[in-house]
């Protein structure tokens, strides 16, 4: 295995950590407040951020159990990647909170970090390195036990294993998308939080990602992604959430949801 001492544990801005400069905070609930059938979860309340004098997320208010899946919906600029990086703490809330399974993600970060994986436009892969060495770091930050099998497994499962010594800066695009999940996957989060996860797949692309998706659900894990496809939010969530400049304006099951209410509901919601 090669040695990466040479290389920044920041890996870019993933791993800073931030703390509250203002605004009111809430507190989170004692890990023993949980209901008994969901494990895990994930609860954001009244947050707000804004970019100098514009605000992007106004007064969020989202909870998520143990095995959901919801789908962030809306178009570009009505906040949708700002509040996935808040709950991974690459961006700090402006006012509200948010908890990971009874934690902080402001004042308990170290151990929040442990609990969610994260797939963002930007990879977060090292290009020097080959995707299984890119794994083989990760692992070594996050501690994770039988690195070796459990790369060797991810790669397997997201269809990179015959990729798995050629160097990422050679690796299609499509293929940097595969290895980022399986990057988001390697210590067994509690929680994924993907932004737009298909971008650059193919249709078996896709479907890997679909597969890895449903795994992970059953086994209690929550998932949180954004999506520009609303077909394909109707068939992956359970529920869905759509934004418009910083607000939720929209919050359904999707259980008999029909794809046509959807698209009307999401037309009306953008231009409001």
């Amino acid at each position: 295995m090669r040695n990466f001492a040479h290389l920044s544990t920041n890996n870019g801005e993933m791993y800073s950590r931030g703390t509250l400069s203002g605004g009111q905070v809430y507190p989170c609930g004692r890990p023993d407040t949980r209901p008994a059938s969901s494990p895990f979860f994930l609860e954001a309340k009244g947050l707000k951020k804004s970019f100098g004098l514009k605000p992007v997320l106004r007064s969020i208010d989202l909870t998520l159990s143990g095995g959901e899946r919801v789908a962030l919906l809306g178009a570009n600029g009505a906040g949708k990647t700002t509040l996935l990086r808040i709950l991974v703490g690459l961006t700090k809330p402006g006012a509200g909170s948010a908890c990971i399974d009874g934690l902080d993600i402001v004042r308990d970060a170290q151990q929040v970090r442990h609990l969610v994986g994260f797939v963002a436009h930007q990879p977060y892969l090292y290009d020097e390195l080959t995707a299984l060495e890119n794994l083989y770091f990760f692992g070594k930050m996050y501690t994770v036990k039988n690195i070796q099998e459990r790369a060797s497994l991810l790669l397997d499962k997201v269809g990179l294993e015959k990729s798995a010594r050629e160097r990422v800066a050679v690796l299609s695009r499509g293929q940097v998308q595969r290895l980022s999940l399986a990057r988001a996957l390697l210590h067994s989060p509690h929680h994924l939080l993907l932004d737009e996860p298909d971008t650059g797949l193919d249709q078996k692309g896709r479907d890997l990602v679909e597969a890895l998706l449903a795994e992970h659900t059953a086994h209690g894990g929550t998932i949180l992604f954004t999506t520009h496809q609303l077909e394909r939010a109707l068939q992956l969530s359970d529920s869905i959430i759509m934004l418009n400049k910083g607000r939720i304006v929209f919050q359904q099951k999707t259980v008999n949801l029909e794809l046509d209410k959807v698209q009307r509901t999401y037309q009306e919601a953008m231009v409001s």
